[in-house]
């Protein structure tokens, strides 16, 4: 592993503990850059947008955590795949008051590290699994 693909798997995998598991957002300038580009379409685009997408989903699932399999990295770019779950039993969600559902599904996350800093984001996600947990699968085919 070449020094600039250890550098970004580390910067990814300290954003995974204090982000995804700790919910601790206080960090994200020190993983985060300002002008951070995501190519997932339902999450607004910046750190700003990232903040407002995680504070709901927070928020929706006080219990929402990343169980990472796999890591691997290649010079600035680094891909996870990871098992999320969690309980929605906090805020509603999605259209939908707190279920109680319980939500099991993969996800593969893929950063662009940039200056130490996680510059850009694509994920791949089974959202049939999600939505059909959660209990919008019918609602989110049909719109």
């Amino acid at each position: 592993m070449t020094e600039t693909s250890a550098r970004s798997k580390d910067v990814v995998s300290r954003f995974y503990e204090d982000v995804f598991i700790r919910h601790d957002l206080s960090w994200l300038d020190d993983y985060m850059r300002d002008d951070y580009i995501q190519h997932n379409q339902d999450c607004p685009q910046g750190k700003a947008g990232f903040v407002e997408f995680f504070v709901t989903i927070f928020r929706a699932v006080p219990d929402f955590s990343y169980t990472l399999k796999k890591m691997v990295a290649e010079d600035d770019i680094v891909m996870a795949f990871s098992t999320t779950t969690g309980t929605h039993t906090g805020a509603a969600w999605l259209g939908k008051a707190a279920t109680g559902n319980r939500l099991e599904y993969d996800v593969v996350d893929i950063f662009r590290v940039q200056d130490g800093k996680i510059a850009e984001h694509w994920d791949v996600a089974d959202t049939f699994t999600f939505f059909s947990q959660l209990g919008v699968a019918e609602e989110r085919l049909k719109g």
